[in-house]
């Protein structure tokens, strides 16, 4: 196959492999190694996969706000909104319960953390970030100032700003066509802004993955391999079965498809760990590839990417009963029903805080009276899971975006069946014929 003909999945996930064992045999062999470590750890792969992160990043604020006012204005129903608003929401607490419900499942029949050792572990101190009360998180939701909600990228309030103008846009009828239409424009520009980034893409993911194995090392496991085994098995049998279930049943599409043009998405999330800086890539495939209309996916991604916590609620799971085999602490099943309603309502309370997964783990664990300096345990192997849970969560942005858009009638089942529809293309810049 030639790098011409090479598809851009097939490119990324090589460049991925690449940086995984790059990274794993420098931090096997030179992690003492100064000039290695100056010059590629912190220089060249830091350097490469931070400017890489921070264009994605770059594209989220302004192709969400021309997607969105797309999309409301597309949609030109308020209570369709409403109701494509209300399924989503009730879709990502079902597989938010049912992921941590997976989660606790297979944690009691494996039982990680019985025959644990807790001097074998370095001890890190652990100090529980505080958490927001979810009256501040209600009242968060509205900006008093959107123009520091969108510096700060502040999702939920970006949304809410921005389907309040669209909606505006629409109220004022015949006048405001012209803003819906430079707002088309304006969102074919930064899809095409997308599509030019996507070009760098392999090389910005192998140094993600270089620096990350430099730094963390495939070493860090084995002590915890009982946890980071569980919790990988549980993330993987809830992104290709649960997942794919609902998919089947509730989106009658091929889960086997959406898989494949997921892909993509998927070692997007996985390199950089962030459900957010992946939006754009989201929305690209849902988009593109799956073919939802815009009117859905720009709502749905977004909404998601903010509040959708399966691949957190899972961790979350494992994590607690792990944490009580380490301490012989018996939950019950009072106990493990307190974590399944928590991990649920703080999938909402926590949405957009920074670091959310400590805070909800943090609050679970005071919840049913686990030691909160447990959590120092987990958080060596923390960041390789972090990149698993990404994943996990755009997958469930996308298939409860296409379950969503197929009980609207606003997919186009041609463009799903398609395989190669909204494939990468080239970029060639214009350029003046002499």
């Amino acid at each position: 196959m030639s790098a011409k003909k090479m598809n851009m999945t097939t490119k990324i996930l090589i460049w991925m492999g690449a940086g995984l064992v790059l990274g794993s045999l420098i931090n096997a062999f030179a992690s003492d190694v100064k000039f290695v470590q100056d010059y590629f750890v912190n220089g060249i792969f830091h350097v490469l996969g931070a400017i890489f992160v921070s264009l994605l990043k770059m594209l989220v604020v302004p192709l969400v706000t021309f997607s969105l006012i797309c999309g409301v204005c597309g949609i030109g129903d308020i209570n369709k909104l409403g109701r494509v608003g209300a399924k989503a929401f009730g879709l990502f607490m079902l597989t938010t319960a049912l992921a941590i419900t997976l989660a606790i499942t297979v944690s009691s029949i494996v039982g990680p953390g019985k025959n644990f050792d807790l001097n074998q572990t370095n001890k890190v101190e652990f100090v529980a970030p505080e958490s927001p009360p979810l009256s501040q998180v209600i009242i968060n939701l509205v900006p008093s100032n959107p123009v520091t909600a969108y510096a700060e990228g502040n999702m939920l309030q970006i949304i809410f700003f921005t389907i309040l103008f669209a909606v505006c846009i629409l109220m004022i009828g015949e006048r405001g066509k012209s803003i819906i239409t430079g707002a088309e424009k304006l969102n074919e520009v930064m899809m095409q802004v997308v599509n030019v980034v996507m070009h760098i893409a392999p090389y910005g993911v192998f140094a993600l993955m270089a620096k990350t194995f430099s730094v963390q090392g495939l070493g860090l496991i084995l002590p915890m391999i009982s946890y980071f085994g569980v919790v990988a098995l549980v993330l993987i049998l809830h992104a290709t079965g649960t997942m794919m279930i609902l998919l089947k049943v509730l989106g009658r599409v091929s889960p086997l498809t959406f898989l494949k043009k997921m892909r993509g998405v998927q070692i997007f999330a996985f390199s950089t760990s962030s459900s957010n800086a992946t939006i754009p890539v989201t929305l690209r495939a849902t988009e593109k590839r799956l073919g939802v209309e815009n009117s859905t996916a720009s709502f749905v991604v977004p909404f998601g990417a903010t509040i959708n916590m399966d691949g957190t609620a899972i961790m979350q799971g494992v994590a607690t009963v792990f944490i009580a085999n380490v301490y012989g602490i018996e939950l019950g099943l009072t106990g493990y029903l307190t974590v399944i309603g928590m991990a649920v309502l703080a999938s909402i309370g926590t949405a957009g805080v920074p670091g959310v997964g400590l805070i909800m783990l943090a609050m679970v664990f005071n919840q049913v009276g686990l030691p909160v300096e447990g959590i120092a345990l987990i958080m060596g192997v923390d960041r390789l899971l972090d990149m698993m849970r990404t994943a996990v969560n755009v997958t469930g942005d996308a298939a409860v975006t296409t379950i969503v858009a197929r009980s609207e009638n606003s997919i186009s089942m041609d463009t799903f069946n398609d395989p190669n529809a909204g494939n990468v293309e080239e970029v060639h810049l214009p350029h003046k014929s002499s």
